[in-house]
């Protein structure tokens, strides 16, 4: 019994078809090998420990700053631990943190583990006002049964790059609580209807 159709003209759909399907799979194969290294998930520490996240592999890396682990070099480096209810992670980074980084309040680091384990960030993205948390680490804690009350604000970061104090950029809404207005060219855009200062 043939799955080879008798008609000439299904005959032709299928050939097109099984031409078409394995230039199709390439393609997608070829984009998803391409994104492999600007595609960056999501862990907590206790989530990186339990995917057991290989080393030199992009991701982010969400928690709290733990009290008392803020450790700043003098050659630039800044050492401190980020921790979930479950477990905790040294990070290193080199460069100006954001501004509003604090022991206590919740971060996004992006980089990758090095072979002893620690997280070398590249970039850390602060929360913007005392109210707010990172989603991802909000949704995070809210999984492992840790949440403990809900965050108001816009989601708003500011973001602290290696290249020293110009390479800060907010994004996101803000908050009045704010005591430094950033410049005009930082603002979020006005709400709908409403014209900018």
């Amino acid at each position: 019994m043939s799955f080879w159709p008798k008609s000439r003209k299904a005959r032709r759909r299928l050939t097109i078809l099984l031409a078409i399907a394995p230039v199709l799979a390439l393609a997608v194969g070829l984009a998803l090998y391409g994104l492999r290294d600007s595609i960056s998930l999501f862990y907590t520490p206790a989530q990186a420990q339990e995917a057991k996240v290989a080393a030199g592999r992009k991701v982010q890396l969400g928690g709290l700053v733990q009290h008392g682990s803020v450790v700043k070099h003098p050659d630039g480096n800044v050492e401190f631990v980020v921790a979930d209810q479950k477990a905790t992670a040294k990070v290193v980074y080199h460069g100006d943190l954001p501004d509003l980084f604090r022991e206590g309040q919740g971060i996004v680091a992006e980089g990758s583990f090095n072979a002893q384990g620690v997280f070398e960030a590249k970039l850390v993205l602060a929360k913007h006002d005392e109210r707010y948390m990172p989603r991802e680490v909000s949704k995070a804690l809210k999984e492992q049964g840790e949440w403990r009350g809900e965050g108001a604000g816009a989601p708003a970061y500011v973001k602290s790059s290696p290249q020293g104090g110009g390479g800060r950029e907010a994004t996101g809404g803000g908050s009045s609580a704010d005591s430094a207005t950033p410049p005009s060219d930082l603002r979020s855009p006005p709400p709908r209807g409403e014209d900018r200062p």
